[in-house]
């Protein structure tokens, strides 16, 4: 096997281990720390423009009409809220700093929404990508209403509020996934040649997220190796993400079987927006629980990595 049909068979894994090499080397080697310094804040600033990009090359594949929502929605979307409202109970009753922390860690990769990245992933599987892009919507729209509810009871200092929340998820709801659905959706209709080419290169999009996802990789490791904390605190907010992974991808999987969208809905509530739920950890609850969305950001693409694979050997999932 050629490198080049090496990175293309292994995307995931090799963006995730680049994205942590370069930080590394950016961060750790002394010639190179002044630039890692300079280009370290650029980085992060194109994130929004990639997922933008993104967003419009897969779009132009989809017909807005494909838009509508499901069955399994309503219910995938009840049962994040009842997981995250037992989560709020229990931490509610709990007083020891440390294993609070480690369950807000938790909390938070419950009560997250849908990754906007998720459609492209799920396209990739074989699932339906305009189904996950409806509830991917709904979804944010929904934490924008409970974050604000939820988060002063786990935490009786988060200055968050209605509105702060409402308007924040909202406008990235907008400028990261409605404008670029517009835009696409104008392309498709005046600009049909260069819709046409666009839909010829249909891995376009995922190489894009894979340029994203070492961005991504190299905040985690910086999150992570910069964190005040060790011992088992540590371990269990690196741990316990990776159960929540895979019970989050198992329960939408089996909702999904009954509506015959098993990849859609696993997809929905185990691909999560752990760049959102870092901000929000960080900024309004706890920065050490922050480590646990860390963690949830490389348990999520191990399984993406290991579904694509799957899908690539068999030529489809089983479920």
């Amino acid at each position: 096997m050629g490198f080049i049909d090496f990175l293309r068979k292994w995307t995931l894994p090799s963006a995730m281990i680049v994205g942590v090499i370069v930080y590394l080397l950016f961060a750790y080697v002394k010639p190179l720390e002044p630039i890692g310094y300079s280009l370290g804040p650029l980085i992060t600033d194109i994130l929004p423009a990639l997922i933008f990009i993104m967003f419009y090359l897969t779009f132009c594949n989809m017909k807005i009409a494909e838009l509508r929502p499901r069955g399994w929605h309503l219910w995938v979307q009840i049962i994040q809220v009842v997981l995250s409202a037992i989560l709020v109970g229990i931490i509610i009753l709990i007083d020891e700093e440390k294993t609070k922390i480690i369950l807000e860690g938790v909390f938070i990769c419950i009560i997250c929404p849908t990754a906007t990245a998720a459609p492209v992933i799920t396209r990739k599987l074989g699932g339906n990508m305009a189904s996950l892009t409806m509830f991917t919507i709904f979804t944010n729209l929904v934490a924008a209403i409970t974050i604000p509810i939820f988060f002063p009871l786990v935490e009786k200092e988060a200055d968050i509020t209605f509105s702060i929340a409402f308007l924040m998820i909202f406008k990235r709801l907008i400028l990261v996934l409605i404008v670029p659905l517009v835009l696409a959706q104008l392309t498709r209709r005046y600009l049909k040649n260069f819709s046409n080419k666009i839909n010829e290169r249909k891995n376009l999009a995922f190489y894009i997220w894979a340029l994203n996802l070492s961005i991504v990789m190299g905040m985690t490791a910086h999150n992570i190796i910069t964190a005040n904390v060790i011992g088992w605190e540590m371990l269990l907010l690196i741990v316990l993400p990776l159960g929540v992974t895979l019970l989050l991808f198992s329960i939408g999987k089996w909702v999904g079987t009954y509506y015959q969208e098993s990849i859609t809905s696993g997809q929905a509530l185990g691909q999560k927006n752990t760049i959102l739920a870092i901000w929000l950890t960080i900024n309004f609850l706890s920065p050490t629980a922050a480590i646990a969305p860390c963690a949830y950001v490389i348990w999520q693409n191990i399984v993406n990595s290991w579904q694509i694979w799957y899908k690539d050997k068999y030529g489809k999932l089983k479920w």
